[in-house]
């Protein structure tokens, strides 16, 4: 899966082609923890530690435009362009 942030050891990926949720979404990690996240913040699969889903709810809503645009791209099956970290 094509990283496209890591901030605070958090790992922040999406996925070319993936066919289990059907909404724009990405991937986070974080010590072993796992989840698929919709742009808006919801949980669709897995879970973080609390603290590290507030810390990815916040990076998504600060780059919700550069997550719809690599969202697209992966579409495309463009490269994806990575996005800054937690401001």
């Amino acid at each position: 899966m094509p990283r496209i942030c890591e901030f605070l050891g958090i790992a922040i990926g999406m996925y070319w082609n993936e066919d289990v949720h059907h909404i724009p979404h990405f991937h986070a990690e974080y010590g072993g923890h796992f989840a698929s996240i919709a742009f808006d913040g919801s949980v669709l699969s897995g879970a973080l530690p609390p603290r590290q889903l507030r810390l990815v709810r916040r990076w998504a809503s600060q780059h919700r435009s550069d997550l719809e645009a690599n969202w697209e791209r992966s579409r495309r099956r463009d490269a994806l362009l990575k996005i800054d970290p937690l401001a």
